[in-house]
């Protein structure tokens, strides 16, 4: 989204407050805070994860999700958080900010604009750690509806000061080490030294050692892989030192004595987790 755009639509409308507005069908809606506006998009209604979402104007098939993006003129959110600040509510936008702005403020939805070259208009609610997942998987397809390589439209984010991504060993027969990344986007930092990476992220500074497997996995700063790991379908946080020998992703019920297991299976390993190396039960 162009958030020029977004600020331009604020100054026509004279607005207090915009919120980023997405089409979603009224199904699906029951998910999202809800906004009902009017046929001038200005905002009469915002319902958290309704039961029965208030549908278009002029299309009972869709309804507003709110994409938890917000413009306010400063003085209007001031006034409001320190009002909210002296009563006993859970003091969230989308519950007690926004719904008592819409009844003395003037609060408009802007209808998301997609950026991107896609025939598909790409927008994510990150809200769980399974969706959080899914949206990296989406990143490390061969043609992702998010293209983070649109020279005309690039992603500004703040990039540290790592050498490049390198890969190590180059042993291409049986039993030989290879480090190698398939169909995976590898940060700045990491070294893959004779391990395989396929269909993951690696944040910046990640370690895999000689014969580490990994899939559809997402590995934050700092982590070593041992030797020998496998691991599948994890969220691995910053500063984790996996022992080798390690199986993550493969045993459910082992995994779930140690860490987070989501709905969908997926193992979560929170951040600076001290891990323990297997026992050889032959001593």
């Amino acid at each position: 989204m162009n958030y020029a755009e977004m600020f331009h639509w604020l100054i026509a409308k004279s607005a207090d407050v915009v919120v980023g507005a997405i089409d979603i069908p009224v199904e699906e809606a029951t998910r999202f805070g809800v906004i009902a506006v009017d046929e001038d998009y200005r905002i009469t209604r915002f319902d958290e994860k309704p039961a029965h979402p208030i549908p278009l104007p002029n299309d009972p098939t869709h309804a507003f999700g709110s994409m938890g993006i917000y413009l306010f003129r400063t003085q209007a959110l001031r006034e409001h958080l320190i009002a909210d600040a002296q009563e006993d509510t859970p003091h969230d936008f989308g519950k007690n900010i926004i719904p008592r702005m819409i009844e003395e403020k003037r609060v408009y939805a802007f209808k998301f604009q997609d950026a991107n070259k896609k025939a598909v208009h790409y927008w994510r609610d990150i809200g769980t750690l399974d969706a959080y997942w899914e949206a990296n998987m989406d990143l490390v397809t061969v043609d992702p509806q998010f293209n983070l390589y649109d020279a005309d439209w690039p992603i500004r984010t703040y990039q540290g000061q790592f050498p490049p991504a390198k890969f190590v060993f180059a042993q291409d027969y049986q039993g030989g080490r290879m480090g190698v990344a398939l169909d995976s986007i590898v940060c700045g930092g990491c070294i893959v030294s004779g391990g395989r990476v396929q269909n993951s992220v690696l944040s910046p500074n990640v370690r895999v050692q000689d014969h580490a497997d990994i899939r559809e996995s997402i590995i934050m700063g700092n982590v070593t892989i041992g030797e020998h790991c496998r691991i599948r379908r994890a969220i691995i946080d910053k500063d984790v030192t996996i022992p080798p020998n390690t199986e993550i992703g493969y045993n459910r019920d082992a995994d779930a004595q140690r860490f987070t297991i989501t709905d969908s299976g997926l193992v979560v390993i929170s951040k600076g987790m001290k891990l323990h190396a297997a026992v050889d039960p032959s001593g």
